[in-house]
């Protein structure tokens, strides 16, 4: 029935409260987990959240988050050298999560654009039959402000997603 999951993982707790439902998931059915994180371009190579960017308080660029858009300014990083930081903290971060799903047949992925949208390709380009993600459990104000990768992937694939929400104790 399913034969190829999908997990995508931003490395937070909601992701890896899903990692116990993918492996139950992926024993029951003997399936293929991708185990997928996108490095999301929507702040000019900012990673999930801006996560990747903090070191010691400030960021990549060395200048403070309220200094400026740092693709502004004549100096500053070099986007390549960016871009290679950000792919190998995200290559180690979905080589963690694959981590915990022991004896699992596994494919690992690390793709660069909106989280939501690399996800939707992602299942189709790999004829995945299930995604299972966690998600963060915000409501109201807070969801409708900060937006839902969890919600768009829900509304708008093909397979099913199942959704898995930290637990308050979490």
């Amino acid at each position: 029935m399913y034969d190829q999951i999908l997990y995508p993982t931003d490395g937070s707790t909601g992701s890896e409260a899903a990692a116990a439902h993918v492996a139950a998931l992926a024993s029951a059915f003997d399936a293929t987990v991708h185990v997928l994180h996108v490095i999301d371009i929507r702040g000019g190579g900012l990673g999930l959240s801006g996560a990747f960017l903090e070191e010691e308080g400030q960021a990549m660029s060395g200048r403070s988050p309220d200094e400026g858009y740092i693709g502004r300014h004549e100096e500053g990083p070099d986007p390549d050298e960016i871009e290679d930081e950000l792919t190998a903290q995200a290559e180690e971060l979905v080589e963690a999560s694959a981590g915990s799903l022991d004896g699992i047949d596994l494919t690992t992925a690390v793709e660069m654009g909106t989280p939501h949208s690399e996800i939707l390709r992602y299942a189709d380009e790999n004829d995945i039959d299930l995604v299972v993600m966690g998600t963060h459990g915000r409501t109201g104000v807070e969801r409708y402000l900060l937006g839902s990768v969890t919600e768009k992937v829900v509304r708008l694939a093909d397979p099913p997603v199942v959704t898995v929400r930290v637990d308050e104790g979490e």
